[in-house]
């Protein structure tokens, strides 16, 4: 997947649509207690709640990663009406705070961007060509995924079907929801699995999740763009 020899089995576990108090604090506890690092993809109007922004600092002075996940969750880049203001809308408005979060910037470290797919569906409505240039000029390292077990639908079977999908794939990028939905009471069971299962959980990404890869297109983008992109 990433182009070296895999010898055991791996696994990327990230938290969407957060941070949510009173669930990811839980979270956060759970990841300490199993030792567990993972990688919080951030709300923006998350970020505004009430102690939504302390979360955040949290989970990144316990090691974790945070990456941005659109300022409100609300619009699809590829769905746009005028894509150059949901850039602004949804990219650009909450940058600086994510940078401030995460220690990164244009030059320092990697920016980190996950984009809204509506339910986890990739298709034309993921990202604009607009999207897809801001992300690239401005350095970013897109990730997607390639294990989403819909915790929010199936907030107890869950569990099952990561693990079913983790047991065959070499490297899994996980994504679940610190969403105040009941799911996450399975965390700890989740991760009990992965531990029977001797897989090595890395906060890493598999370059097949990445096509964007610090402002480097690494694979098309095409079946995920809108219009010509």
């Amino acid at each position: 997947m990433s182009g070296e020899a895999i010898d055991r089995r791996r696994v990327t576990l990230t938290f969407d649509n957060g941070p949510t108090p009173g669930v990811t604090d839980k979270v956060l506890e759970v990841l300490a207690a199993h030792r567990t690092p993972a990688t919080f993809f951030v709300v923006g109007t998350q970020l505004q709640q009430p102690g939504g922004l302390a979360l955040a600092r949290r989970a990144v002075a316990e090691g974790h990663r945070i990456g941005h996940h659109t300022a409100t969750h609300a619009l699809q880049l590829g769905a746009a009406e005028d894509p150059e203001a949901a850039v602004a809308a949804e990219i650009t408005a909450i940058e600086h705070d994510i940078d401030a979060l995460a220690g990164t910037s244009e030059t320092e470290g990697e920016r980190l961007f996950r984009p809204n797919a509506a339910g986890g569906v990739l298709d034309k409505r993921v990202f604009s060509p607009q999207a897809v240039r801001y992300l690239r000029q401005h350095r970013y390292t897109c990730v997607l995924w390639n294990c989403l077990p819909r915790d929010w639908e199936n907030t107890t079977s869950w569990v099952d079907r990561a693990l079913a999908d983790v047991a065959r794939t070499d490297w899994s990028v996980v994504v679940v929801h610190d969403m105040d939905t009941g799911a996450m009471d399975r965390l700890p069971a989740f991760l009990d699995g992965l531990a029977a299962m001797d897989v090595e959980i890395v906060p890493e990404f598999p370059d097949s999740c990445l096509p964007i890869k610090e402002g480097r297109l690494q694979h098309s983008l095409a079946h995920l763009t809108s219009g010509d992109g």
